[in-house]
């Protein structure tokens, strides 16, 4: 794989054999504007198994994911988390003493709230036939840690016992100690950028600056057009202390290809094609879900909206398939219901950039990339984008790392419910090369 992802804009001519072999079709203007129209199906099997519990989710909610730094920056992760899990007991009155587990994740640590589900509510586990999931990022207020070596001497200062020993350790200490550990969304074991990974493997698949730009304005339109339309239906208000009430993502932005055109590369400079306006933003929000047993669920008077069927993970090498999680997991999640592509009528994948998306698009519709990558004898065939993120994405609704998941199956849920679907398909990439792909299931209205 390495040979394949090495190439970076410089290196790679337009005729080059990359971009002959993962050509895709262009992104019509009227794709961009495509609504989600109603997914007529005919009735398909069930993938409920047998002396196999069905789990439901009963509904979900998240508050508004909005960009960093604006009306969530004074507050912590779990301030979010508490109204998120807030709005989901008002709106579905489960009471809080049913609540068998609570499971909260965030993936940037607050270290004043190191276990997070636990500042958020106080609830007793035993028999779980009740969960409640969520997650939670909060960018406005990211650790930053002192350099190592001025770490060190703070630690040998409180364990000095004495006056000579303290001022011993105080001479040592030199200006570039008061250098920070700037945080970055960088892979420990590559020490590169998301972003930079997501530029090589746009040049890998020869994704062009204008198929992304293109791709992040259509994500941006369907997003604007599902918020006016009132269909994002798991956003509950938030009273933000001492501030207005947020009632709506901020990050949703329609502008022009003219003016995307206009960004410089944020990333590999200046060949890049990654660049602000076709990449997801740094996000603030929470979310949550219900989850049940389905007797338990009808027993308590619930009508739940999806069944959880079949899932799998994924991981690939970190330096060269990174965000290639979706091409890897869908296959595979796909075998494991029993289903193809076809039986699909919701997708909703996981948009970190446009560059990632596209390049997924383009491996999961080659056999060759099949065959000599994933020791698979055909393509599992790509999504058809009548089909795919119809409300917008993470490029254009925010990406809170911990967040997502919940959108994402609350999104699939909910367009199935809307549209008249059965099966909705989840896949995200994630840091360390993992994937994760779920198949959502409808339930009988």
């Amino acid at each position: 794989m390495t040979s394949l992802l090495t190439y970076t804009f410089k290196s790679l001519p337009s005729t080059s054999k990359w971009a002959l072999r993962f050509s895709l079709r262009p992104l019509s203007s009227s794709s961009q504007l495509q609504a989600a129209a109603a997914v007529q199906t005919k009735s398909k099997k069930t993938l409920a198994k047998p002396n196999i519990r069905n789990i439901v989710v009963v509904d979900g909610v998240r508050i508004p994911f909005l960009q960093s730094g604006t009306s969530y920056k004074e507050l912590m992760p779990h301030d979010l988390a508490r109204a998120a899990l807030l709005g989901l007991l008002h709106r579905t009155s489960v009471p809080k003493d049913v609540v068998d587990y609570l499971v909260f994740g965030t993936v940037i640590q607050e270290v004043k709230t190191s276990n997070v589900a636990r500042e958020v509510s106080l609830i007793a586990s035993g028999q779980f036939d009740v969960v409640v999931a969520g997650g939670v990022e909060l960018m406005s207020d990211i650790p930053i840690r002192h350099s190592r070596k001025m770490r060190k001497m703070m630690l040998d200062l409180n364990k000095a016992k004495t006056l000579g020993q303290r001022l011993s350790l105080i001479s040592k200490f030199r200006l570039n100690f008061l250098s920070p550990e700037l945080p970055a969304v960088a892979e420990f074991s590559t020490s590169e950028t998301m972003g930079h990974s997501a530029d090589r493997l746009a040049a890998a698949f020869a994704v062009s600056r204008s198929e992304q730009d293109e791709y992040a304005l259509r994500s941006h339109s369907l997003a604007k057009k599902a918020q006016d339309e009132g269909l994002l239906s798991d956003v509950v208000p938030f009273k933000v202390p001492g501030k207005d009430t947020v009632t709506q993502d901020n990050g949703i932005r329609p502008s022009s290809l003219e003016q995307m055109a206009k960004l410089k590369p944020a990333f590999i400079k200046p060949y890049g094609t990654v660049t602000a306006a076709n990449s997801s933003f740094l996000t603030d929000g929470a979310s949550a879900v219900l989850i049940m047993a389905e007797e338990k669920a009808l027993a308590m008077g619930y009508k739940p909206k999806a069944y959880l069927r079949d899932f799998t993970y994924v991981s690939q090498d970190p330096k060269d398939q990174l965000l290639l999680g979706p091409t890897y997991a869908t296959p595979k999640v796909l075998e494991k219901a029993g289903l193809t592509m076809n039986d699909i009528d919701a997708f909703e994948f996981h948009e970190a950039f446009s560059g990632q998306i596209l390049a997924n698009l383009k491996a999961m519709d080659s056999d060759w990339f099949a065959q000599n990558y994933m020791g698979r004898k055909a393509k599992v065939g790509s999504p058809p984008l009548e089909k795919f993120n119809n409300w917008g994405g993470s490029l254009s609704l925010g990406h809170p790392f911990g967040a997502t998941g919940c959108r994402l199956v609350m999104t699939a849920a909910n367009r199935l419910r809307k549209e008249g679907g059965q099966y909705g398909l989840v896949a995200a990439c994630a840091a360390g090369g993992q994937g994760h792909a779920m198949i959502v299931e409808a339930y009988p209205k």
